[in-house]
């Protein structure tokens, strides 16, 4: 499995929107590509500024590609997320999952 990591910075005004926007646009998108498993949004806010990290987790490289292209650290942002934007990462990382524990109660507790 591989792990797909991006970063952006938006306000604290316009997060709610870009969220929105993920939900509704990018994950149905995502959930249509074949080796795509699960994504996450992680947040930090200081009151004004929220910066996220967005994981996906994906079966293989070559899936990414499914989604991203040959060039699969280029990030692929769509123009609407652009604008709601303050500062985003043009590349992304790629990470092996090379251990993964899950625990039991939290897995049936997310379900």
């Amino acid at each position: 499995m591989i792990v797909r990591f991006w970063s952006a910075r938006t306000t604290e005004v316009r997060y709610p929107i870009y969220l929105r926007h993920f939900e509704q646009n990018v994950l149905p998108a995502l959930r249509g590509k074949e080796g795509f498993l699960e994504a996450r949004v992680l947040t930090q806010s200081d009151g004004v500024v929220v910066q996220f990290i967005v994981e996906t987790l994906w079966t293989s490289l070559e899936a990414i590609e499914g989604f991203a292209g040959k060039d699969r650290e280029a990030a692929v942002i769509e123009d609407e997320a652009r604008t709601l934007l303050t500062s985003y990462d043009h590349r992304v990382q790629h990470f092996e999952v090379t251990l993964r524990e899950e625990h039991r109660e939290a897995a049936a507790a997310s379900s």
